[in-house]
């Protein structure tokens, strides 16, 4: 049976919701990662406070703070990451920092569009350059052949809500910010599988469900729990192999369609 075995992990937005649970149950792994760095935009606000409290339990988790649409504050997260790993690469990053802001088809703007484009696009396009020093390292350096999560690999969060084919849950929210941003996120994970393919770096794009989050309860009465979608996605993430490499699959492992 397949084992996640990342030693080093960085996951963007770990405050709360899907992050947090990812962070959460990695340190409940009898093979723990030896370093999580857990980041967010306001380590000290109130919004932090149940990383805090996890990051105080466990000597594992460093937060770091990270704004991932400023580019300064991202090669700061960088910089401070490199120093402590110390000379040892990262095995995973888990892009998961996304946001979504409700509107119909009629009323989207400019400025919803550009500000969820630049959150969940741009900023896991700057977080993969940042990072892929640290990344390509952990590949070089692992006794592993071809590609794992637990080798090197980028996870962007993705949702099916950006799928053309399915356009999953319109009857619920347009969202067309959030379904074009995660359309896009889908073509950049493409990308960087093609771009990253030769230094053995397995990228993939991730629907985790729709889940009981502040996001999820936006939209509607989602079914899946936290703990149920983060379990399935860790199990997930411990199958995928280069036969993965650029594919979109949801938090069992499935296949979706663009």
């Amino acid at each position: 049976m397949a084992v996640l075995n990342a030693r080093r992990v960085l996951v963007t937005g770990s405050n709360r919701g899907i992050g947090l649970e990812l962070v959460r149950q990695l340190v409940r792994k009898n093979n723990c990662p030896e370093q999580i760095f857990a980041t967010c935009r306001d380590p000290d606000g109130p919004l932090a406070q149940d990383l805090k409290n996890l990051a105080a339990k466990h000597q594992g988790v460093e937060i770091i703070p990270l704004d991932t649409c400023d580019p300064s504050s991202i090669k700061a997260a960088a910089t401070k990451v490199t120093k402590r790993l110390k000379g040892a690469g990262l095995n995973l990053l888990i892009n998961n920092a996304g946001i979504l802001k409700l509107s119909s088809l009629e009323t989207e703007t400019p400025e919803n569009m550009s500000e969820v484009y630049k959150t969940n696009v741009i900023g896991p396009m700057m977080m993969s350059q940042a990072f892929l020093p640290l990344l390509r390292k952990a590949s070089q350096e692992s006794p592993q052949n071809g590609m794992s999560c637990s080798k090197a690999a980028i996870v962007n969060m993705s949702s099916e809500g950006g799928s053309i084919t399915t356009v999953y849950m319109w009857h619920l929210a347009h969202a067309v910010n959030y379904r074009c941003s995660k359309a896009a996120l889908n073509m950049l994970t493409r990308c960087q599988s093609l771009g990253f393919d030769k230094d053995e770096i397995l990228c993939i794009a991730l629907h985790p469900g729709f889940v009981q989050t502040d996001m999820g309860s936006s939209v509607g009465q989602a079914p899946l729990t936290l703990d149920e979608s983060v379990q399935a996605i860790l199990k997930t993430l411990s199958r995928l192999s280069e036969k993965d490499n650029g594919t979109f699959v949801n938090w069992e492992g499935n296949t979706l369609p663009w």
